[in-house]
């Protein structure tokens, strides 16, 4: 019929981008059940190097060399260790006795 009404129009067309696919596959991704665990498991792990740039002054490294990298990061890992490990401890528990 719309042949016949309007002999030299062209039909209407839908274009789609050209990472249109992509942005599907990452929506679909993101609406998983696996992406809400993953996320707030990943927000766990950021807010720990977080803490080490902004509290224990790791934003900047110190130490040359790989095994320097490697000696401050081991000492700010444990300094962070230590305080989550107060942290669950009660605090009017009696101290231990060493020896």
């Amino acid at each position: 019929m719309k042949a016949q009404c309007c002999p030299n129009s062209e039909t209407r067309s839908l274009q789609r981008g050209k990472y249109e696919i992509v942005r599907d596959f990452a929506r679909t991704c993101m609406a998983s059940a696996f992406n809400a665990t993953a996320s707030r498991r990943r927000k766990k792990v950021e807010m720990l190097f977080a803490h080490l740039g902004r509290i224990l002054g790791l934003s900047r490294l110190r130490l040359k060399g790989p095994l320097g990298v490697k000696d401050e990061f081991t000492l700010a890992a444990t300094a962070q260790n230590l305080r989550k490990l107060a942290k669950l401890c009660p605090t009017n528990a009696p101290a231990m006795q060493i020896g």
